[in-house]
């Protein structure tokens, strides 16, 4: 993928988080998603691709944009497949909490995982325990091997956890061996990438979260030479019959990460909404926003952190219809 598509594809994650950030601490977790998703479909307009959305809102009949199987772009290649989560952490920008980011990947066409809306049991590492970790592996013996990976004693390891009943196993296991644990309410994207950045204070995520959500991790994790494992968790017969909808026969499958991110031409980019493990929040001005965008190429081993002064009375976006509307909604 050409190299340009990196800055407009950070057009879109900034959309994204300039119009969530709207809505930070008003309660309403719905409008903030329904802005996110709108902002970002309206600058996918703008894009030179010819895109399909694999991980999205959800499928035709349950989402009315960035539905799974949607055409994004301007039509013309290259042929991408992509993936989004234009809002990241709904009930954290709802109750004006951290950890919200606006985020998306993208990768040629047929390579990334088209993953069903649910659960995915998942482990994340950096690159210098890439090799080191397996989701079937004990939780104390993989909390060792990041311990001896990045030359520490296990007591200075920390692992992030959704602050979740169906993890109270895991957590206990941290807490027996003597590590330490960063306990999330929602949002496992950020904490997850984290761990590939030495200063980030998170070593290794643990435990069940989106399935979405894990291929974006893993494309982010492609591109910083982290490693992620993960195996789908379907709860009902209709999630197992989604499953093999998709391609996915063996529901049981353990996942490396060149199983859900088959190329080695990746974009990832996230802009922050609120302050998370990766990147700060919009920071609202008189009249303008700042917003932090992390873009990442796999190709290139790039890593950029992009810091934007926007006026916010002269962006295009805030002129379209759709945005006028949401924007006029906010109490």
């Amino acid at each position: 993928m050409e190299r340009e598509l990196a800055l407009e594809f950070a057009r879109v994650t900034e959309a994204a988080a300039l119009s969530a950030a709207r809505w930070v601490g008003l309660g309403d977790k719905e409008a903030a998603d329904d802005a996110a998703v709108t902002a970002m479909r309206v600058m996918f307009d703008t894009v030179s691709i010819d895109g399909v959305v694999v991980i999205g809102e959800g499928e035709l009949d349950e989402a009315p944009m960035l539905y799974i199987g949607e055409r994004l772009g301007l039509g013309v290649p290259p042929q991408v497949d992509i993936a989004v989560d234009p809002l990241e952490g709904t009930n954290i920008v709802a109750k004006g909490l951290t950890g919200a980011i606006s985020v998306l990947a993208s990768a040629p066409r047929g390579t990334l995982l088209h993953a069903p809306d649910m659960y995915m049991d998942k482990i994340a590492v950096g690159p210098e325990c890439k090799g080191r970790v397996f989701l079937d592996a004990p939780v104390k013996e993989n909390l060792r091997q990041v311990a001896k990976a990045l030359d520490k004693s296990v007591h200075e390891v920390t692992a992030v956890v959704l602050d979740r009943e169906r993890h109270q196993e895991i957590i206990e296991d941290i807490r027996s061996v003597g590590a330490r644990i960063k306990l999330i309410s929602d949002g496992d994207v950020s904490p997850a990438v984290a761990a590939a950045y030495e200063d980030s204070g998170v070593d290794i995520l643990l435990g069940i979260g989106g399935a979405p959500e894990g291929v974006i991790t893993a494309a982010a994790l492609k591109c910083l030479g982290g490693d992620f494992q993960a195996r789908l968790c379907p709860g009902s017969d209709e999630e197992i019959r989604r499953c093999h909808k998709m391609g996915i026969k063996d529901t049981s499958q353990l996942f490396a990460i060149d199983e859900l991110v088959k190329s080695d031409d990746v974009i990832f980019v996230a802009t922050g909404i609120t302050d998370s493990f990766l990147l700060k929040g919009v920071t609202y001005l008189k009249g303008r926003a700042i917003t932090r965008t992390l873009v990442m190429r796999s190709t290139s081993g790039t890593i950029r952190l992009i810091e934007a002064n926007h006026n916010l009375n002269k962006k295009p976006l805030f002129k379209d219809k759709r945005i006028k509307m949401i924007m006029t909604e906010n109490p």
